[in-house]
């Protein structure tokens, strides 16, 4: 079973009257597999409406009385048609294991639908299996199913700011993708210019800039300081700017029409805040033009044993950001933490959906090392990215961390690092 995955379900199971015998036969199946099963019905072979024992699936999972539903019919379409009209149901007709899969990792339904007049006993069973063993992990995958939540939630059912084909465009590359962009370019450049074999990368300063988030979290940072960030990022095209929340708004403004993002931290610089403030913090600099966050982890309740705090804390975050088709990193403060810590922080953080992990605040006691970017990057690559942040002030340190796995950098001394890229590499 996948990590992301409960050991124990709640499952709501329900049929019509031709269904009725396979259910019965699922039953002490899903039983014998740990999980909890709450029937709907129909419990005979009387003829029914299966749109009512649909419907009734379907207002359990929705209500999150049950975390998946399993219904049975003739053939499985008019069900599924019944259970997607109720509102955060993504129901799938599967006939066949790929199916099953495929309806998980890619759409992340909730409600399988099966068909007893065209698939067995034991097919079911599989299909069953594989339906409640997989999840929906990769970040493109996540966020199209985001865009399926936002139409439902549009009264004109288009979302505004996606309308044509153009959508595709704006949308990021998952971590996946930008881990194996970051090998490449380790296999490109890995010897530099002329270098000897195993030399570290020689990023030119363009492929570098696109790896950096410019930083400025300081609390005496200005009006001035911020729109003189901007500008750099700007004029480097880094990937974002990392900004307080109060300057979320004037960064948005200031890079409209750009390709630079808006990074905002939220739970910054000591993440003990409770869950639902974060949440609350990240939902308005997302209105406000944010497009990824950093949020800190409750450090505290990670060292106390408490992984269903520090799960909850993150979700509630990524959650936020799945909805706004944004970015969620989940700041560990590595210096803070033993590595089982370090391991058991990364874990939740693929388990909760986030999609990058990063080092530091850079207002703890240590930065980015190059053992813990290894750490990391061994325990969530390719699912997630790793940000180096922390202490790295020039190209040598930037290049350090890209050769020990990093795929973002977070750094107040961005300008110096591409200058100095520019320099070494005569770009």
């Amino acid at each position: 079973m996948p990590f992301g995955m409960k050991d124990k379900l709640s499952i709501a199971v329900g049929a019509d009257h031709g269904g009725f015998e396979l259910k019965q036969a699922l039953i002490p199946f899903l039983r014998s597999l740990g999980h909890e099963v709450k029937d709907c019905g129909t419990h005979d072979t009387t003829p029914v409406d299966y749109p009512l024992f649909a419907l009734a699936v379907a207002r359990r999972v929705a209500s999150g009385e049950c975390d998946f539903g399993i219904m049975v019919d003739g053939a499985g379409i008019g069900s599924a048609i019944t259970a997607n009209k109720v509102p955060g149901i993504r129901a799938a007709a599967v006939y066949n294991e790929k199916l099953a899969l495929n309806s998980r990792e890619h759409n992340d339904a909730n409600v399988l639908t099966l068909g007893s007049q065209y698939i067995t006993l034991e097919q079911a069973r599989t299909v069953v299996r594989a339906f409640l063993t997989h999840e929906c992990t990769l970040e493109r995958h996540r966020r199209r199913v985001g865009l399926i939540e936002a139409i439902e939630r549009s009264p004109s059912g288009i979302p505004a700011g996606v309308e044509g084909a153009g959508a595709e465009k704006e949308m990021d590359l998952d971590p996946e993708d930008i881990g194996r962009i970051a090998e490449r370019v380790k296999q490109l450049v890995g010897t530099g210019s002329g270098g000897a074999p195993g030399a570290l990368p020689s990023p030119g300063p363009e492929e570098i800039a696109k790896m950096i988030d410019h930083t400025l979290l300081k609390p005496e940072a200005s009006k001035a300081d911020i729109e003189k960030l901007c500008d750099e990022a700007r004029t480097h095209n880094f990937y974002s700017v990392c900004v307080n929340p109060a300057y979320v708004s004037l960064a948005a403004r200031r890079l409209q029409g750009s390709e630079v993002k808006v990074t905002c931290v939220v739970g910054f610089p000591l993440g003990a805040q409770a869950p639902e403030i974060k949440v609350l913090e990240a939902r308005k600099a997302l209105r406000e033009g944010a497009r990824e966050i950093d949020m800190v982890i409750n450090v505290g309740a990670l060292k106390s044993g408490d992984d269903a705090l520090v799960l909850r804390d993150i979700r509630g975050v990524v959650e936020a950001c799945i909805e706004s088709r944004a970015i969620c990193k989940v700041i560990l403060e590595t210096a803070l933490l033993t590595d089982e810590e370090k391991v058991r922080a990364c874990r939740l953080s693929v388990k909760a959906g986030a999609h990058f992990v990063k080092t530091s605040t850079g207002f703890g006691p240590g930065g980015a090392t190059e053992e813990d970017i290894r750490l990391m990057s061994r325990e969530v690559a390719p699912k997630l990215g790793v940000k180096a942040s922390g202490g790295i002030r020039s190209y040598d340190d930037a290049v350090r961390m890209i050769a020990a796995g990093a795929t973002r950098i977070g750094s107040s001394s961005s300008v110096k690092i591409v200058e100095e890229a520019r320099a070494r590499t005569g770009g």
